[in-house]
């Protein structure tokens, strides 16, 4: 006879497999169940989200969204058209960034300049000792490299803050100016600092041997992707004037600068002492298709900008004044006005009319009310 031991388990075999098929039916019920509960939550879950995003919620209506508007300064501008140049876009849209100041030297042991001629718009400004320096800006187009690269000055505060927060790149400046461009809407970019967007040209001699590229000097700033504002008027139409094939602005001894009209390429090439070609580094000559030629009121000190005693030289730009607008060799004549820091520059012909550039670069020329710029046909 079997043992009781074997009796027990030949009874408990069966019972142990009934167990097993019902635990085995219960967890496959339970599994359905949980997947269930689950589908149900997930549709409560989007139909929820669906009620908050739906026009209609609760019986009202909700706002709904407004798109930005396409101007000249939204960077999703789709114009086409740079707000700097009036020129075509590259690539069919205007890039998504700031417009970038950089600060170079025109002394003549600074000659010959780097990647002006990619500019927008340069300003020339003028300094302390009789000479003057340019603001390069650009905007929708850039250059490899660009210098020398110099100091700021406080004149650059009225150049720039017209220009929607732009970048300015420099090589420091006195403490009180550099003061005040940090506290205008304007980003100041000290170089001294940087030493890993600049570029020294050994070949050169110190102080003029400071370059960078404007890829560089966009990247510290890569967030920032709002276009500047458009600053003049642009049209292909030739406003009426005199004509005018040849600019005089003679700012002094050291910067006696003269421009000519070339017919051809619808360009004004630049000169220094009447005949000697303003040469970049490239080999080009400097030219622009326009030239807007402020008279402005200047005043000297109270800071000391040099080694020798030289004053700051502080030119006015904001207000009125006397205005030659030079393009496709006709000079128009009229008033420059500004209201505040922060607006534009309007230039208006003596018939209360906007006078238009002709689109492409322009050299704005900030001239001392006591210098005479002559225009010659």
């Amino acid at each position: 006879m079997p043992t009781t031991s074997e009796n027990d388990a030949s009874e408990h075999l069966p019972r142990r497999a009934r167990r097993q098929a019902g635990g085995t039916s219960n967890r496959l019920w339970i599994a359905v169940l949980a997947t269930f509960i689950l589908l149900i939550a997930a549709l409560i879950v989007i139909a929820v989200r669906a009620a908050s995003t739906h026009p209609h919620v609760h019986g009202k209506v909700a706002p709904v969204p407004t798109l930005p508007t396409t101007t000249a300064s939204n960077s999703t501008n789709t114009s086409g058209i740079c707000p700097l140049t009036g020129l075509p876009a590259p690539r069919g849209s205007i890039p998504a960034r700031p417009a970038l100041a950089i600060k170079v030297d025109n002394y003549s042991a600074a000659r010959p300049q780097t990647g002006i001629n990619h500019a927008d718009i340069v300003f020339e400004e003028p300094v302390e000792g009789g000479i003057t320096r340019f603001v390069a800006v650009f905007q929708c187009h850039g250059a490899k490299l660009v210098g020398p690269i110099r100091s700021a000055r406080l004149v650059d505060v009225d150049i720039l803050s017209q220009l929607s927060d732009p970048i300015l790149a420099n090589m420091g400046g006195i403490p009180p100016v550099i003061s005040a461009i940090q506290n205008a809407p304007i980003i100041e970019e000290n170089m001294l600092g940087l030493g890993q967007v600049i570029h020294r040209n050994y070949n050169r001699v110190p102080p003029y041997n400071t370059y960078a590229s404007t890829s560089a000097l966009w990247g510290l700033h890569s967030a920032d992707t709002t276009a500047p504002a458009q600053l003049f008027t642009y049209s292909n139409t030739v406003p009426a004037g005199t004509p005018a094939a040849s600019v005089h602005v003679p700012f002094s001894y050291a910067s006696d600068v003269t421009w000519n009209y070339d017919p051809t390429t619808h360009q004004y090439l630049r000169y220094y002492n009447g005949t000697t070609p303003a040469m970049l580094s490239d080999g080009t000559q400097i030219s622009a298709a326009n030239l807007v030629i402020q008279s402005v009121r200047v005043t000297y000190g109270p800071w000391v900008e040099n080694s020798l005693g030289g004053l700051e030289v502080v030119s006015h730009m904001i207000g009125s004044g006397p205005l030659i607008v030079v393009r496709n060799g006709v000079a128009v004549s009229g008033t420059w006005q500004r209201p505040s820091l922060t607006s534009p520059t309007v230039l208006t012909a003596a018939n209360g009319s906007t006078i238009a550039l002709q689109p492409g670069n322009t050299w704005v020329e900030i001239v001392p009310n006591t210098v005479s710029v002559t225009t010659a046909p």
